[in-house]
């Protein structure tokens, strides 16, 4: 399937290293989650989630659909990382090795089922198109009390915790990865000027919460790009170390908001939550 791109090709390191904007995972779960819940064409939710990828495989759609007659009601995401399947359903290991290698995926809970991108950018280096397949796995049902355990309030402490704990500790190391004019500039280019592109009917604090994590996200792959710049082989590991870490919150992060916002547009939070 071709999209439409009005904002034409991706740069090829947006999908490279770390969550530099918002995922494509991200991005498809809340779109098809609000075409769930507003029974809305579910083909327009691969041009509204992923309008910078010239090109998609896999016919995630189908799958979309499959989950929707169902009963499904919410699809959901999880961004691993090698040592680190925290909010991954639970499925075969040919499923997580994929996932992982990803960064990303997204998955239903009720009768299980992922699906999980790959990412390949095609054509000359003047005219570069990129092409995202999608390929499904099944996966175990996820409890809904896992779920409802979602504190979005407990997300945004937490973030702003490891955030300034983390930070101060690069700052020992007198190596921010924000610091210097090229470093602040490559990492303001790569948030600017592109919008997240989220559906309506997302609260405030979810939004809030996802973008803080993206833009961690982004200055923290910047930094790591950039991790030679340490004075010593000593200070090098530690900043890596450091900046990997807060690469992991970031992430962890943006999935627990972007699945707490899912389940808010689909009507599946508990009463009572603060979102």
């Amino acid at each position: 399937m071709t999209l439409a791109n009005p904002r034409g090709p991706v740069a090829p390191d947006t999908y490279h290293g770390g969550m530099s904007v918002l995922p494509a995972s991200v991005r498809l779960a809340l779109w098809a989650t609000a075409s769930f819940a507003d029974r809305s064409r579910l083909e327009d939710v691969l041009s509204r989630a992923l309008p910078d990828v010239d090109h998609v495989d896999g016919d995630p759609l189908a799958r979309l659909g499959l989950w929707r007659d169902l009963g499904e009601r919410a699809v959901l995401v999880a961004l691993p990382r090698p040592g680190d399947l925290r909010g991954m359903p639970r499925g075969s290991a040919e499923f997580a090795a994929a996932a992982t290698a990803a960064g990303e995926c997204v998955y239903v809970p009720g009768m299980g089922g992922a699906l999980v991108p790959r990412v390949e950018v095609y054509g000359p280096e003047v005219d570069q198109g990129t092409r995202m397949t999608w390929t499904a796995y099944d996966t175990d049902p996820v409890p809904v009390h896992a779920l409802e355990a979602l504190s979005l309030g407990e997300v945004e402490r937490e973030l702003r915790s490891e955030l300034a704990e983390l930070t101060e500790a690069l700052d020992g190391l007198d190596a921010r990865p924000w610091s210097g004019s090229d470093l602040r500039a490559t990492a303001d280019e790569r948030l600017g000027g592109r919008g997240w592109g989220l559906p309506d009917g997302l609260s405030p604090r979810c939004i809030r919460v996802m973008t803080m994590a993206a833009q961690v996200g982004t200055i923290t792959d910047v930094g790591l790009s950039h991790v030679g710049h340490a004075v010593d082989t000593h200070g090098t590991e530690r900043r890596r170390a450091l900046l990997a870490d807060l690469q992991g919150v970031a992430d962890r992060a943006l999935a627990q908001a972007a699945t707490v916002a899912a389940l808010g547009l689909a009507g599946m939070r508990p009463a009572g939550a603060r979102d």
